[in-house]
């Protein structure tokens, strides 16, 4: 597969953003005294994502709750766990990749060895007051 690129050629070659390996999910999700909660966060300046990696202990949960404004991809790296909708649970093995479209309700329950997700979607725009304008909008 080819592209065209979209840079201009009047962008000096030292200034274009680079592939990065981020981190070794699988060395993330093998750590058997890591804590509960993120794992690890891309904090990247100027990304257009956000992303995590999420461990929560054996036989615990995300209680239910509803995302109204972003999708977001849950893909299980390590245990297994049951993600509950409302048209009834569904197994999360271990490679399961899931959509989580906005405005769905779920909640995450972890099996006996827990369960070590990847969670990705757009980046929710920061805050920034405007001039003129006493109000706080969102960019």
């Amino acid at each position: 597969m080819t592209s065209e690129s979209s840079e201009s050629s009047d962008t000096p070659a030292e200034d274009l953003p680079l592939p990065r390996v981020l981190c070794d999910t699988a060395a993330l999700a093998a750590l058997d005294d890591a804590s509960a909660g993120a794992l690890w966060r891309l904090a990247e300046p100027g990304r257009q994502l956000d992303a995590n990696v999420v461990r929560i202990p054996p036989g615990r949960g995300v209680d239910t709750h509803r995302e109204p404004d972003l999708d977001v991809l849950l893909l299980v790296l390590a245990g297994h766990g049951t993600l509950t909708a409302p048209d009834g649970p569904h197994a999360l093995p271990a490679g399961a990749l899931t959509w989580l479209p906005h405005g769905s309700t779920r909640s995450l329950t972890a099996g006996p060895e827990g369960l070590t997700y990847l969670t990705v979607h757009r980046r929710r725009p920061g805050m920034r007051i405007q001039r003129g304008n006493p109000a706080v909008q969102q960019q």
